[in-house]
């Protein structure tokens, strides 16, 4: 079975978005650069076939302050996020 998205190895399912019938599940993937003594992080969105990913959105000193930094973000917030992403 292949990966529904680069990265979802290491990528943790963080919630859904629903609007009416439009329904996106949420993931944030997350990867350690050691050059930078970091972790950075995106967001996979995924609805069926369709997916879109943001750039590398987070970079904080551990993955424990990226998932912080992702709960910031309000569901209207994460909504624009969808939108804006183009396939």
């Amino acid at each position: 079975m292949t990966a529904a998205f680069p990265g979802q190895d290491r990528a943790k399912h963080m919630g859904e978005l629903k609007r009416g019938d439009e329904r996106w599940d949420v993931y944030m993937e997350v990867q350690s650069d050691p050059e930078l003594g970091a972790v950075r992080g995106r967001l996979h969105f995924v609805n069926g076939d369709q997916r879109r990913t943001t750039g590398w959105i987070f970079l904080e000193v551990s993955e424990r302050e990226v998932a912080e930094r992702f709960g910031e973000f309000s569901a209207v917030e994460l909504w624009h996020f969808v939108e804006a992403l183009i396939e």
